[in-house]
């Protein structure tokens, strides 16, 4: 079948390529994508944010990995038409052992990150990167199952490195991340102390459900945690992890999330004298997917989750698309739109 494929051939640039699909294997699942979320990431090349050698090496390609699809077609008959599924943009080399986590297996690739992204008319995959939505879930929310899957990762990770002293957990950030990272764990774990440090009043108003929600200025210098996730990034990466080396008990654990473009000077000084783990966690895999699903079958999570979701108007043309990325621009939390193309 001829497929139509929404590329980004250069910044604020969007051209369709029409690629013949082989679905003669029989081994792959042919969907439509449904609901579709910006990623920072997907905005950063949008926009030309990237450095020019990146740009030219993973350009063209269509955007987009975090969106829900409908099921067209399965010949091995896993999945039915009309299925409600998460597509797992994370692309293996082949299968772990156990020992390792697929997402940072040499060789594997991600869609949308010089690979095509989901903004194509049909996406096919293999039977093993679809995960199916129950069906209490449905509609926008169906785009948060990436997202939410990077937070179910990390928690994973951190629940097999920590030491089991969990009474205290502080997350640095206010944004999309810290609040999929914060709900996560709520759901998890829900007598856990939960403490988010942001620098938006505004944003944290939302975090209504853990602990406490606070501004950089009102954390106090004896405010003590057993562990933490960093969830900025960027030019907040600095100031954080460091808020975190002075704040977290001995021996704490502290996740890494957010993503910077340079390097961050970290006070390794009390990271040796506290005895610190710092553990990097990055995307996510069919099993992440699987946790994620669940939690989002959650109705209390699902109404959590739509605090932070802007739905924009359907995608049906390419000027539609552009729109979308400028909404997100101006939009405190996830742009999600329905995919109509």
């Amino acid at each position: 079948m001829l497929n139509q494929i929404f590329q980004l051939t250069q910044p604020k640039n969007i051209t369709i390529k029409y690629q013949e699909e082989d679905m003669s294997r029989g081994d792959k699942v042919l969907i439509r994508p449904y609901y579709m979320a910006i990623c920072h990431a997907d905005q950063r090349y949008y926009q030309g944010k990237r450095d020019p050698k990146v740009l030219k090496k993973k350009l063209p390609m269509a955007l987009i990995h975090e969106s829900s699809g409908i099921v067209v077609a399965d010949p091995t008959g896993t999945y039915q038409p009309g299925q409600i599924v998460a597509m797992v943009p994370n692309q293996p080399p082949h299968q772990t052992e156990g020992i390792f986590f697929e997402n940072y297996l040499a060789g594997t690739h991600f869609l949308s990150s010089g690979f095509n992204g989901f903004m194509q008319e049909v996406v096919a995959l293999p039977l093993d990167r679809v995960v199916a939505y129950p069906e209490e879930v449905r509609g926008p929310v169906t785009a948060l199952a990436e997202f939410s899957s990077v937070a179910m990762h990390a928690i994973h990770r951190f629940d097999l490195i920590a030491h089991q002293r969990r009474e205290s957990v502080l997350i640095l950030g206010d944004g999309s991340l810290s609040y999929v990272v914060a709900t996560s764990l709520h759901y998890l774990y829900p007598d856990l102390k939960i403490t988010v440090v942001g620098r938006n009043s505004d944003k944290l108003q939302l975090f209504n459900f853990i602990h406490q929600a606070i501004l950089t200025s009102e954390l106090t210098e004896d405010q003590r945690f057993d562990h933490a996730f960093e969830c900025t990034g960027g030019q907040g990466s600095e100031p954080a992890i460091n808020d975190i080396i002075d704040h977290i008990k001995p021996q704490g654990t502290v996740m890494l999330m957010g993503v910077s473009d340079n390097r961050v000077a970290v006070n390794t000084r009390d990271v040796l004298e506290k005895g610190l783990t710092f553990v990097g966690s990055s995307r996510s895999g069919r099993e992440d997917f699987e946790r994620a699903v669940e939690m989002l079958a959650n109705r209390r999570v699902q109404n959590r989750l739509k605090n932070i979701i802007h739905v924009d108007e359907e995608v049906q043309t390419i000027p539609d698309i552009h729109r979308a990325f400028a909404t997100d621009l101006i939009t405190p939390f996830k742009t999600v739109f329905k995919w109509g193309l």
